[in-house]
């Protein structure tokens, strides 16, 4: 996010400064190590389609688990991975990281302090380490999580890519006919005194209206397509469509399977970390469906009453055939976090064949869908000069 701010130059001179940083605190800081007296801070917005750069929380947590594995203390890891930061705003979080520790305070209160870098799932995992001294095979634990949970969303963004590609040629060839030949042809037929089959009234009708309102039609697509780029960009818009695929039977159910199993994975891995149980749900709810946050505070409630963990999840409906299984064999056990990790471990897998397997099946119907759309313009098109053709005989 960039920021303006006013400030007093060593020579007493107020100057407008543009800085790019985390937030108002860092932006601030920014100013004030080159000698600046900071007057006022204010936020300028960027431009809605650019998307300001994240700080790299897997990327960081990878490099601090190398430092740390290799011996050195917390402090001094996180000021090398300060020194080695080009970006001035990410720099300057590392610096806020190693000042609160420098005060004596954990490591979490230190990340607690930056909401909007780091998640309350990544704090309450190192929250738990700290209680038993073992941060970093928590932070492996953690680095594991994400690249699980990121392999999982490659896998179906990379399956999306293709029929996203033929949805976008196809549109752009629908497109064309309609508003350059389809006016042309419409021109040909405007004299014609034979009546015209029902649909190429219908198209040839397009065409003049294309013909006659161009710049109309030009903003009424525009105005579309800005629509689009909204919506998805707006959160209850995004929410309204989750909403509609879940209303989906076959669509519906896979993405409560891949819930639950994130739900399973983070809930294991908090309580391999040492968090208790009712804890640890209650740190996965943020990642869950409405519908299945409802569902997960009963579980918690009838868990913190005394009832049995596989009951309380069955009877809430959050636990998946194999995943009873694997909560039964926890309870028995006592590793119910080994056996979450495995119940989401099997799920992915699942979720990852069927992703393939409807690729498979989407991509054909989909090129099938676009040929006969474009085909049935064309015929229309075509269809009274066969006509015309037929007559002459």
């Amino acid at each position: 996010m960039r920021f303006h701010l006013r400030a007093i130059t060593n020579e007493g001179r107020i100057e407008s400064l543009d800085f790019q940083a985390v937030d108002e605190q860092s932006a601030r800081q920014q100013a004030e190590s080159r000698g600046y007296t900071v007057l006022n801070v204010q936020s300028r917005r960027s431009v809605p389609l650019l998307r300001q750069s994240r700080f790299p929380v897997q990327l960081f947590s990878q490099e601090l688990l190398v430092l740390l594995s290799a011996g050195l203390p917390l402090v001094d890891a996180i000021e090398t991975l300060g020194e080695k930061e080009k970006r001035d705003e990410f720099r300057a979080l590392l610096g806020r990281l190693v000042a609160v520790l420098r005060q004596g305070q954990p490591f979490s209160a230190a990340l607690e302090q930056q909401p909007a870098v780091f998640s309350q799932l990544y704090v309450a995992t190192v929250r738990a380490a700290e209680k038993t001294s073992d941060l970093t095979p928590a932070l492996s634990r953690y680095v594991a999580y994400q690249a699980q949970i990121e392999a999982i969303r490659k896998r179906a963004l990379n399956a999306s890519i293709y029929p996203m590609v033929l949805i976008a040629a196809g549109g752009v060839v629908s497109l064309f006919l309609l508003f350059y030949v389809v006016p042309r042809f419409g021109k040909i037929y405007e004299d014609r005194t034979a009546e015209l089959p029902f649909f190429s009234k219908i198209l040839i009708g397009w065409g003049q209206i294309v013909e006659g309102h161009a710049m109309l039609a030009l903003g009424a697509l525009a105005a579309l397509v800005v629509g689009i780029v909204y919506a998805f960009q707006n959160s209850r818009a995004r929410a309204a469509l989750g909403d509609l695929l879940w209303r989906v039977p076959a669509i519906g159910e896979r993405l409560k399977v891949y819930q639950l199993a994130r739900l399973y994975r983070t809930t294991g891995m908090l309580l391999r970390g040492g968090m208790p149980l009712v804890a640890a749900l209650g740190m996965s709810a943020e990642l869950l469906h409405p519908v299945l946050r409802e569902r997960l505070a009963a579980t918690s409630k009838a868990i913190s009453e005394g009832l049995g963990v596989s009951e309380s999840f069955d009877k809430n409906g959050l636990a998946t055939p194999v995943a009873m299984r694997m909560l039964v064999v926890g309870e028995q056990g006592g590793n119910m976090g080994e056996m979450l990790d495995r119940a989401a471990g099997f799920h992915d897998e699942e979720l990852a064949r069927w992703v393939d397997w409807f690729t498979r099946m989407f991509e054909p119907l989909l090129m099938a869908v676009i040929g006969l759309v474009i085909g049935a313009i064309v015929i229309l098109m075509y269809m009274p000069i066969f006509e015309l053709a037929g007559n002459l005989r």
